[in-house]
């Protein structure tokens, strides 16, 4: 998949931009997952409240996301955590993961979604993923052959030392999506962004 490019008026920053080609680590756009036990390193948000429903045990897993505003369709990999409670963010930048320990697309709950904003590089995956506006589609495709659409409802940003916790992974009473990556400045001590993209979804 090409790298994405951004609308004019909506691009990063320069600054940013800069900041993000010359730090040699792809810690530089780590996502982060809330640890029971605050992670090591810089911000890392609190425990997740893992809310997951009635799942299907026939459910499929989901495969692909595909995002026409943005102009994303990935496949998905599989996302776990470390030792200190960090998300593992796919290892291809052009690439979008799921977090298996959440629930599944399509099941009641809120299913993640996770990529990267950029690299040393260029623009990654979910490079565009700020623009996204309320009423746009996000459809996962699951292996059991269902197509599971949302609509997105609100976009925020939270910094990464005051994430929402119980708001991103607490209860719901029905299927939702919440796509997340990097987003605000970058902070060259701490070498990652200070901030997260959190897009909220729902089912229609």
């Amino acid at each position: 998949m090409g790298r994405h490019t951004r609308r004019p008026g909506r691009a990063l920053s320069r600054l940013r931009w800069g900041l993000a080609a010359v730090v040699a680590s792809a810690g530089l756009v780590a996502l982060l997952v809330p640890a029971t036990e605050p992670a090591t390193g810089a911000g890392a948000p609190p425990a997740p409240v893992l809310a997951r429903g009635p799942v299907d045990p026939a459910a499929g897993t989901p495969l692909r996301v595909t995002i026409p505003a943005i102009a994303v369709d990935s496949d998905l990999a599989d996302l776990g955590v470390d030792d200190t409670g960090a998300l593992v963010p796919p290892g291809d930048f052009d690439r979008a993961g799921w977090f298996a320990a959440g629930p599944v697309p399509g099941e009641v709950g809120p299913a993640v979604i996770a990529g990267h904003v950029d690299s040393r590089t260029g623009p990654a995956v979910f490079f565009r993923l700020e623009e996204l506006t309320v009423g746009d589609t996000v459809r996962v495709t699951r292996s059991d052959g269902r197509d599971v659409e949302f609509r997105v409802d609100r976009v925020a940003q939270y910094p990464k030392d005051d994430f929402a916790t119980e708001e991103v992974y607490g209860p719901t009473t029905g299927p939702e999506l919440r796509l997340i990556t990097c987003g605000g400045t970058f902070d060259p001590s701490r070498r990652s962004y200070r901030d997260n993209v959190v897009v909220y979804a729902v089912a229609p």
